[in-house]
């Protein structure tokens, strides 16, 4: 490749640091445009996530939804955790002393929450695919499980326990009346709550569980004591933590003063952060007012490579600019809601587009892999 660089590309080298979905998709951008990268993760291998909640109930799910990085992206991948920026030096540190320079940097760092439906963990392939099977193996031993949270990860972890295990009490408590995340029609979330029901999942909407701290959570434990704060009183056995999502700055926190409340980065219309024309934010990370999906960090990742490559060349930058939302609710394998550009689709049509495979041929394709 280096033979054939152009002059506006030498000297260049992209980090991106997060191999998230948006990271993901920067580096094969990168990589198809001839531009320099490093990739950086903590893990060895990209977590398709989407499918998390799969792999938190069905046995032997787990390794479709971890992809080794190598095995793509090569040399240009280095494990490791970023702890700062070093934005005088152009370079990013990583825990050890590590630094690797960059000409342009994209953040990529996604958000952090609870396990099952996030793994933000510093692990090997096979300890990550073991994990989730460990967590199998505790659904399959409860008889009743309490997801906590409604918005659209409860919603779907409810779904997948309830269509794998039929007959498991599962209960789902929401502080909010209406379940799913706000940004979607009053009647996809409506049509969630009827997937639920239709599937036997019962609902305490507008309670709060008010003893988390005290309980253990994604352990089998028989009749564990559940408090609400409308005095209500549950047993269950395995108690799935679905609530607390919070971008992952750690990596640049210390390094950037363009920090929004919840700490994500503040961008202007071409991604880039604030103060910087060579850093650009990807994904979660970024300040945009949208919701926090795989598919808009996929489209910022686009946005961010055509910057750079534009930049290099003297070429108008490119805006990004939020769209109607689409998005799509996997109720289980055989179930689905969902709206594409602000529109409700059928049922049917969600669980034919997602629901089934959850996208993970799209990550596998991407990888350049072979699904197992």
């Amino acid at each position: 490749m280096g033979s054939q660089q152009s002059a506006e590309t030498l000297g260049c080298h992209v980090v991106v640091v997060g191999g998230g979905f948006g990271g993901v998709a920067a580096s094969q951008l990168l990589k198809s445009r001839g531009l320099d990268f490093t990739l950086i993760d903590m893990r060895d291998a990209f977590h398709h996530n989407v499918a998390a909640l799969r792999a938190s109930v069905q046995p032997g799910f787990a390794q479709r939804t971890f992809i080794r990085y190598a095995e793509t992206f090569g040399p240009r991948f280095v494990q490791g955790r970023v702890e700062r920026v070093d934005t005088q030096r152009q370079t990013v540190v990583l825990q050890g002393g590590r630094e690797i320079s960059y000409s342009h940097l994209i953040l990529c760092t996604g958000t952090d929450g609870a396990f099952p439906g996030k793994f933000n963990t510093e692990a090997s392939y096979q300890t990550a695919v073991q994990t989730y099977e460990d967590f199998v193996s505790q659904v399959q031993a409860a008889g009743s499980v309490l997801v906590v949270g409604g918005g659209s990860t409860g919603v779907e972890m409810a779904a997948e326990i309830k269509t794998e295990y039929p007959d498991k009490k599962v209960v789902l408590i929401h502080s909010k009346i209406a379940l799913a995340d706000a940004e979607l029609r009053p009647s996809v979330r409506q049509q969630a709550k009827q997937v639920l029901l239709e599937k036997g999942v019962e609902l305490l909407l507008g309670q709060k569980v008010v003893n988390l701290s005290e309980l253990q959570l994604n352990v089998c434990s028989r009749n564990s004591s559940v408090r609400t704060d409308k005095q209500q009183t549950l047993k269950t056995d395995l108690i799935v933590r679905c609530t607390g999502l919070k971008v992952n700055s750690s990596a640049y926190a210390s390094s950037f003063s363009c920090l929004a409340a919840n700490g994500a980065l503040k961008v202007n219309e071409q991604l880039q952060v604030d103060g910087f024309v060579n850093v650009f934010a990807v994904g979660d990370c970024a300040d945009v007012n949208e919701p926090k999906m795989a598919y808009h960090a996929e489209l910022h990742a686009a946005v961010a490579v055509s910057n750079i490559a534009n930049s290099l060349s003297g070429k108008p930058l490119t805006s990004y600019h939020t769209g109607n939302v689409t998005m799509l609710l996997a109720m289980g394998r055989d179930d689905g809601v969902g709206q594409f550009n602000g529109v409700r689709l059928p049922r049917c049509v969600v669980t034919l587009g997602k629901s089934r495979d959850l996208l993970l041929w799209k990550s596998w394709r991407q990888m350049q892999q072979t699904q197992p």
